[in-house]
């Protein structure tokens, strides 16, 4: 049997973590969800979410993961043959994120290069739209391959594909402890200039400002809930796998709060960033703050440029910005990607190198990722883009998630996995851990899944056509329901 990968230190370990839990929506959604849910009152709900459900959950799957040393669908059968259908289900998953989430990656890496010469022009939102992505009117209107858009996405799998094929410790690591380091470093940096902008207290103001009654507000917590467990990487394999890496005696108990709070504080970090820059930008303008303010593909690639522009040294600002977004955008392709790779790597007895080719290689025939990523690479892209992440976050990541947790803390018992965190954690889980995983987190997670299937209903999302929603959404969490049971099926012969 081949010898299973290990993390060189700790360091790395959490460099990584960070660095899956630190991504595009760090910066782009956190400081307009804040601002949407109460301002400165949204840190109290966002705490509380966090010390009640993402933490637990983060140390649980940290202590599944080291318990097991594989990979998911490995974790899932050794528990009952009969669950090994899970494991497929969060690997697909990840898998189709993957796909789509290199393509913003790609974009980060064009914005990168017009930055210094501000390539974007003065009407950034027709430059994005119409220039750069030629969008179309209809997710179904293709219109052929975007040449520009797709060599960046090549180039975003090739950095993908050198760290993954350097394995673990010579890859991932390393990548890691040189990523994050200087994405906070220039997060902080863009910052402390920030701050000190005309009307960037303004900004601040419209972002912190506590507005109490919102705690009044059962959606605000909700939305905190909903913040923490899609910015943490939780409940679809990512921080399973990475855990399975973990030396023996490592510290699951502390690995969690350490990656947690580190992943709060550079989102209040971006919120900072951000609206210090969108307040100058309406003190320019003229107008309040909420006329400027966006949140998603709008507020990175459409108005952070459009404010970049006036500001004193924008190529040195402009690059310094896309350039950090996209280290966090790399640093959580790569631990998607990996949850494949582990894969690929444990079920199918391949090498490491062999594994990162099939999956992301640059070739003739390129890896399986690129090739079902091209129509991302057309003009329909941000549409069938913006569909997919919708129904993969809220029923594929979701759903598995609270499958998962289900199954580990009332089926397989939760005391296996707490004995095993304390075994080796200075800092001991307890009744405590054990009350938040068995009713806070599942009861969130099934509000949050129904109260999501009923607004679809009722309100179709974003005005798409519903042959669109179809295909792109609810066909593609259906075809990932089926496609995991079949998968389980065929590897195990049907004997399970």
């Amino acid at each position: 049997m081949r010898k299973r990968e290990q993390w060189g230190t700790r360091t790395g370990f959490i460099f990584a973590a960070i660095g899956s839990a630190i991504g595009l929506g760090n910066i782009w959604r956190f400081p307009y969800v804040a601002y949407e849910n109460g301002g400165g009152a949204f840190f109290i709900p966002y705490l509380f979410a966090m010390v009640t459900a993402g933490i637990p959950f983060l140390i649980l799957e940290f202590g599944v993961g080291h318990k097991f040393k594989t990979s998911v669908p490995n974790i899932f059968s050794s528990l009952s043959g009969r669950m090994e259908w899970l494991g497929w289900w969060q690997l697909l998953v990840s898998f189709v994120i993957s796909i789509y989430y290199v393509a913003v990656v790609g974009w980060t890496i064009s914005y990168l290069i017009l930055a210094f010469t501000q390539g974007w022009g003065q009407d950034t939102a027709n430059f994005f739209y119409q220039t750069y992505l030629q969008l179309s009117d209809t997710p179904f209107a293709f219109n052929g391959i975007r040449w520009p858009i797709l060599g960046s996405i090549l180039c975003a799998w090739l950095v993908s594909w050198v760290v993954l094929f350097s394995g673990v410790k010579k890859g991932i690591e390393l990548a890691g402890k040189i990523f994050m380091p200087l994405l906070f470093i220039m997060v902080i940096v863009i910052t402390a200039r920030a701050v000190t902008l005309e009307g960037a207290t303004e900004g601040l103001n419209w972002m912190f400002q506590p507005d109490f009654s919102a705690l009044f507000n059962f959606k605000v917590w909700i939305e905190a809930y909903g913040q923490i467990f899609f910015s943490l990487s939780i409940g679809f394999a990512i921080m399973l796998t990475y855990a399975s890496y973990l030396p023996k005696n490592s510290d699951m108990a502390n690995n969690g709060f350490i990656t947690a709070f580190c992943n709060c504080g550079f989102s209040i970090l971006c919120g900072i960033m951000v609206f210090s820059v969108l307040g100058n930008m309406a003190f320019i303008q003229g107008v309040g703050v909420d006329k400027v303010v966006s949140s998603g593909v709008g507020l990175a690639f459409v108005t952070i440029p459009k404010a970049i522009n006036s500001l004193p040294g924008p190529v040195f600002f402009g690059t310094l910005f896309f350039a950090a977004l996209l280290f966090a955008g790399l640093s959580s392709m790569i631990s998607i990607c990996e949850v494949s790779v582990s894969v690929l790597i444990d079920r199918f007895g391949i090498s490491r190198k062999a594994a990162a080719s099939i999956y992301c290689g640059i070739g003739i025939l390129c890896g399986i990722g690129i090739l079902c990523g091209i129509v991302f690479a057309t003009h329909s892209g941000l549409l069938v883009l913006d569909i997919v992440d919708r129904f993969i976050n809220n029923f594929g990541v979701l759903v598995g998630g609270l499958l998962e947790i289900v199954f580990l803390v009332w089926i397989c018992g939760i005391d296996n996995f707490k004995d095993h965190i304390n075994l080796t954690s200075d800092f001991k889980v307890g009744k405590l851990w054990t009350f938040c995983l068995k009713f806070i987190t599942p009861a969130i997670l099934g509000y949050m899944i129904l109260s999501n299937l009923i607004g679809d209903i009722i309100t179709p999302y974003g005005g798409y056509p519903s042959s669109a929603l179809l295909i792109f959404g609810l066909f593609m969490v259906q075809g990932i329901i089926i496609l995991s049971v079949m998968i389980h099926v065929t590897v195990n012969g049907g004997e399970k």
